[in-house]
C-alpha cells in the first residue's frame, strides 16, 4: 500500500518534493522540515518498492541523524525492512570494501578500522620527531587525487608529508585503515571495478543524500558512479542548505545543481523548502543577514510574532564569562524555558570542557548533555560499541523498536564473524541481554562482566575471533583514556554506569556543543560564546579575507538559525591568542553588523 499523509504533515511544498518520481535537488532553508520531508520521502518511495531485491539508501551526515529518521519512519508504521541508512563512510564499508575488497590488493588480507583514540595516538607519536607540529595540524582528507592537508600553513606541509609518509606506512604494516581511507578505497575500487556500480544500482531503486553541502567531493563521486550506472533507474534526492557549509575544512563543499546534472549523467529536478517553522521572523530577519547564498526564508511558525530577545555582548571579560553563561541560564529558567531547551555553544571544544565542568558546579540542580561528555568510545563500526547500546539501556516499549534494530545489527556482526547465528533472533538475544543482572558501578567494569557474561550465554568464544578480540581492545583502551581524560578534568562521576546510561536516552539536560556539533538542533534558546576573530573565522581561515568573511557568515547563520525565541550571543574580552599576539578580537562580520540588538 503506498504511504499516503494529510495536507496538515506536510506543506505543499514538501508534498510536492516527496511526490517527484525523477531526481531531485532540494534546498532547504532552516527550520523548514528538511528532515521530515526526507522521512516522508523514503517512507512514500519503500511503501513504493515493487520487488523484495530493491532497497532505498539514506546517506546521513552523522550516525545520530540515521537513527533519528530510522525511528521517525518506525513511527510511520512503513516497513523499513529494505532501508539501509547510515553515514556514508558506513556505506562505503558495508557495500563495497567488506564485499569488493578482495580486488583491492591492499585490503585483500584483509583489514581492521582503528578508531579515533588510536589515530590520535598514532598521530602524537609521529609529531614528536617533527618540531613545531602538534596533533591538529593533521587534518586531512581525500580526493581522487590523493590526499589534501587540511592545515593552511603552508611551512609545515613538507613536516606533515613526512609524518603522513609514516603513518600510511604503520597503517599498512598493520593491515589498518581510518575513516578517509574507507572513502579512498571505496573510491578506488569504484573505478577498478565498474561492476560494483552496476551491481549497486541493480539494488537501489533511491540514493537520498542529507546535508550535501557537507558532502566531500569523493563522496560525490562514489554515488554518482552508482547513479550513472542505473541510467535513471537509480534516482537521486539530495537535500541541504549551501548556506550551512561549515565543514569546507574537511572537504565538504554545496556542488551546483548544474555541476551533480553532470557528474550524475541524469536529469535532476531543482526544487526548495523556503518555510521557516521554527523561529520568530525577528530572528528570521536576524540570521538572514548572514546568507552567503542568497535564499528566500518567510516565517510560517505559529510564533513567529513571538518578541525574540537578541542580544550580543562584547564587554564581558573571560574571568567573568562562567557567571554570565550563569545568569543568561538562570535568566531562561526563569522565564519558564525548559532546560531541554537551552543550548550552549563555542567554535571549539577546548573551550567548552572546563566551561561545562563549572557551569555544573555552579548549576548543580542542572543537568548538562553533550558528546564531548561521553565516557566511552563511539567508534560506531565497533562490534562492542554496538553491543553497549544494547548493555547501556533497558527494556521498555518507547526503546523496543530501537533495541531490536540494534539487536539484529548485532548478530549480523557476529554472522560476519563467522559465527553461526542460524538460532539467534533478536528477540532471543534481547531476552538473554535482560537476564544479565549486574551490580557494579564503575562503567568500563560494568561493560567488561556484561559483555563476557552474554557472549557466555550465547556460547560464544569471542577471544578466538580476531577481529573481535582488536575491536574489544580498542574500545576498552579508547573508552579508559576518555575516562581519564574526563577525571582529570574534574568529573570523575563520569565513569559511573548511571552516566553511561544517559548516553543512549533522549536529550535532557542543557545541551553544551560546538557549532559544527549542533548544527540540525533546535532550541528556544542558543547562548553563544568565543565569538572570536581566529576562532570564527578559524585562525587559518584569516589570511584569505574573502573565505574568512564566508566562513564567519556561515556559522554565525548556523548559531543564529538554531533559536526558536531568544538568542545571546558574546565576543569575550581577554582570551589569549598564542604566540605573544594578544587578545582575540571579536569576530569581525559581527561587530560590523548593524542592528537593534537587546540589553538582557
Amino acid at each position: 500500500m503506498t504511504f499516503v499523509w494529510t495536507d496538515k504533515e506536510l506543506n505543499a511544498e514538501q508534498s510536492e518534493a516527496v511526490r517527484e518520481d525523477r531526481s531531485s535537488f532540494l534546498v532547504a532553508c532552516p527550520g523548514s522540515g528538511k528532515t521530515r520531508t526526507l522521512t516522508y520521502k523514503i517512507a512514500y518511495e519503500l511503501s513504493r518498492l515493487n520487488s523484495k531485491r530493491k532497497f532505498i539508501a539514506a546517506l546521513t551526515y552523522t550516525h545520530r541523524a540515521a537513527d533519528e529518521i530510522h525511528e521517525r519512519i518506525d513511527g510511520l508504521g512503513v516497513d523499513t525492512s529494505q532501508l539501509w541508512i547510515g553515514t556514508i563512510h558506513s556505506f562505503c564499508l558495508e557495500w563495497i570494501l567488506k564485499p569488493y575488497g578482495i580486488y583491492e590488493p591492499d585490503l585483500a588480507q584483509g583489514f581492521r578500522i582503528i578508531d579515533s583514540h588510536e589515530q590520535e595516538k598514532l598521530l602524537e607519536e609521529l609529531c614528536r620527531a617533527q618540531r613545531g607540529i602538534a596533533p591538529w595540524d593533521c587534518g586531512y582528507y581525500f580526493t581522487d587525487q590523493g590526499y589534501v592537508l587540511s592545515c593552511r600553513d603552508q611551512s609545515k606541509h613538507a613536516r606533515l608529508q613526512a609524518i603522513f609518509s609514516q603513518y600510511f606506512r604503520h597503517l599498512a604494516d598493520n593491515r589498518q585503515i581510518d575513516f578517509e581511507l574507507i572513502l579512498y578505497y571505496a573510491s578506488r575500487l569504484m573505478r577498478s571495478q565498474p561492476q560494483i556500480a552496476k551491481v549497486l544500482a541493480n539494488i537501489f531503486e533511491w540514493m537520498l543524500i542529507d546535508e550535501y553541502q557537507d558532502t566531500k567531493r569523493i563522496q560525490y563521486d562514489i554515488v554518482a558512479a552508482i547513479v550513472r550506472a542505473g541510467a535513471e533507474r537509480t534516482r537521486l534526492f539530495v537535500v541541504g542548505d549551501p548556506n550551512q557549509a561549515i565543514f569546507g575544512s574537511l572537504g565538504g563543499f554545496a556542488m551546483s545543481v548544474a555541476e551533480l546534472r553532470q557528474l550524475c549523467g541524469v536529469h535532476i529536478e531543482e526544487r526548495a523548502l523556503t518555510e521557516n517553522y521554527r523561529a520568530t521572523d525577528r530572528l528570521i530577519s536576524y540570521f538572514s543577514t548572514f546568507a552567503v547564498n542568497a535564499t528566500t526564508i518567510s516565517g510560517a511558525g505559529t510564533d513567529r510574532a513571538f518578541n525574540s530577545s537578541i542580544s550580543y555582548n562584547t564587554l564581558i571579560g573571560r574571568d567573568d564569562l562562567e557567571a554570565e553563561l550563569v545568569r543568561l541560564i538562570r535568566f531562561s529558567t526563569d522565564q519558564g524555558i525548559l532546560p531541554e531547551q537551552i543550548c550552549v555553544l563555542a567554535p571549539w571544544w577546548n573551550l567548552l570542557a572546563g566551561v561545562t565542568r563549572r557551569l555544573a558546579g555552579a548549576l548543580p540542580e542542572f543537568q548538562f548533555d553533550g558528546p564531548g561528555m561521553v565516557p566511552f568510545s563511539r567508534d560506531q563500526e565497533n562490534f562492542w560499541y554496538r553491543l553497549s547500546r544494547i548493555a547501556l539501556t533497558q527494556a521498555s516499549p518507547d526503546q523496543h523498536v530501537r533495541r531490536m534494530r540494534w539487536a539484529n545489527e548485532v548478530i549480523k556482526d557476529l554472522c560476519a564473524e563467522g559465527i553461526d547465528t542460524r538460532g539467534l533472533t533478536a528477540k532471543q538475544l534481547l531476552r538473554e541481554s535482560n537476564s544479565v543482572l549486574l551490580s557494579e558501578t564503575d562503567g568500563l567494569q560494568y561493560l567488561r562482566l556484561y559483555f563476557d557474561e552474554l557472549m557466555a550465554c550465547l556460547g560464544i568464544d569471542w577471544q578466538s575471533h580476531r577481529l573481535l578480540s582488536e575491536h574489544h581492545q580498542a574500545f576498552f583502551n579508547s573508552s579508559a583514556a576518555r575516562v581519564e581524560r574526563l577525571r582529570r578534568e574534574g568529573t570523575p562521576y563520569l565513569g559511573e554506569v548511571g552516566f553511561f546510561r544517559k548516553v543512549f536516552q533522549h536529550r535532557s539536560g542543557i545541551t553544551v556543543n560546538t557549532i559544527h556539533g549542533v548544527k540540525g538542533g533546535e532550541f528556544d534558546v542558543v547562548i553563544a560564546f568565543g565569538l572570536l576573530q581566529g576562532m570564527v573565522p578559524n585562525f587559518n581561515e584569516e589570511e584569505d579575507a574573502n573565505r574568512g568573511n564566508a566562513s564567519a557568515k556561515k556559522l554565525l547563520y548556523v548559531v543564529g538559525s538554531r533559536a526558536r525565541k531568544h538568542l545571546h550571543l558574546i565576543s569575550e574580552q581577554q582570551r589569549i591568542r598564542g604566540g605573544g599576539r594578544g587578545p582575540y578580537p571579536a569576530t569581525d562580520i559581527l561587530v560590523k553588523t548593524v542592528f537593534d540588538y537587546d540589553v538582557v
